[in-house]
């Protein structure tokens, strides 16, 4: 008989058997929930018009809340048809609005696996022992040098607190988890220099400086994304007589760190402003008086051909890849090529740039 056998293990209770159903308690949840209602007979929904016969849930909790705010001698929240804020069940927030952070300004919301956008004034960390030295020997402008702890001390290491000490900037010995934690996981190699965010010259006032000028001459970006060049460009424009450069401020380089040490610090001579809109700058200046010529390698105009080059110009530089953008080609004045005598199809953008701000540094010192 079951529980007599002496050996251990042994099963006491029978086996379980079949559980019974609910005996019809469960029937209501199967049940369906009727029609989904259209967007006008939701009372939680803006186009909602007001005239339906609303669920009494929700007419309870908006007699409520007209209770409540006439108590209190405020309007009500919710309940208003057309209103601001119709939600219901949610405290006046509604499904997928920002979450209100502590200082009452809502939180913008991330999607899952990204990570927010830094502000466009938060400082940038250049890291890596190399790129550190460099951004210091072209005195790029820095608040904080960070250094991990127990890191192996090589000669660059050596140079890079030196430079930073005797330019005042402030020495931090941090861990290297803190400096991990700073840095994203990027490899950092025990250094991160801490570089404000740069400090872009208004347009209005760049072009407004540059017609003060006797021949006044501008270069323009039109959507080159890569840093280096855009540092190599600001070199040129310095080395040129250029009297500033304008870049889209989406989709295009920004004067970062990198950007200020490929100008071995000429950005701090040849000031960069940042526009909104490439078109509408481009029109700015010819309104102001300047031609505008973009480069194009099928453009119709030699550039040892430009006579404008001795008049207010502004030079316009493409992307790396696809070149001028339609808009900023058709509003150009002139398309200019520079002639090449072999099949390269294209010059690297800085390249083009350099090039062509020096025939027209040339020009204007023969004319």
């Amino acid at each position: 008989m079951p529980g007599n056998s002496q050996r251990r293990g042994r099963r006491v209770t029978s086996k379980k058997g079949a559980t019974g159903g609910s005996g019809g308690k469960n029937r209501s949840g199967l049940a369906g929930k009727g029609r989904t209602l259209p967007a006008d007979e939701r009372p939680w929904h803006k186009a909602y018009s007001g005239t339906e016969k609303l669920p009494e849930r929700t007419a309870w909790k908006q007699d409520k809340e007209r209770r409540a705010a006439a108590a209190e001698g405020r309007a009500p929240k919710i309940g208003v048809p057309g209103s601001k804020d119709t939600t219901w069940g949610g405290g006046g927030r509604g499904r997928g609005a920002p979450k209100p952070s502590r200082g009452g300004k809502p939180t913008p919301r991330v999607a899952p696996g990204r990570k927010a956008r830094p502000p466009k004034d938060a400082p940038e960390l250049l890291v890596g022992r190399n790129p550190v030295v460099e951004a210091l020997r072209a005195q790029v402008p820095a608040t904080a040098l960070y250094v991990a702890q127990g890191i192996e001390v090589d000669d660059r290491v050596t140079e890079l607190v030196r430079a930073a000490g005797d330019r005042g900037i402030a020495i931090l010995e941090i861990s290297r988890a803190e400096l991990d934690r700073m840095t994203g996981g990027v490899l950092h190699q025990g250094v991160g220099l801490q570089v404000p965010a740069y400090a872009y010259e208004p347009f209005e006032d760049l072009l407004a400086a540059a017609t003060e000028q006797p021949s006044p001459l501008l270069v323009g970006l039109d959507g080159v994304t890569d840093p280096r060049n855009l540092g190599a460009v600001v070199r040129s424009a310095a080395a040129f007589g250029a009297h500033g450069v304008f870049v889209p401020e989406r989709r295009a380089a920004g004067m970062t760190a990198t950007a200020w040490r490929t100008s071995a610090g000429a950005a701090a001579r040849a000031p960069v402003s940042q526009v909104i809109n490439m078109t509408r700058a481009v029109k700015a200046c010819q309104a102001a008086g300047f031609i505008v010529v973009g480069l194009d390698a099928d453009g119709e105009t030699d550039l040892y051909d430009l006579e404008a080059a001795v008049g207010p110009l502004v030079v316009v530089v493409g992307s790396e890849g696809r070149g001028l953008s339609r808009l900023v080609g058709e509003t150009c004045d002139l398309r200019v090529r520079i002639p090449m005598h072999s099949d390269v199809e294209s010059l690297n953008a800085s390249v083009a740039a350099a090039v062509t701000l020096a025939e027209v540094s040339r020009r204007r010192a023969v004319g």
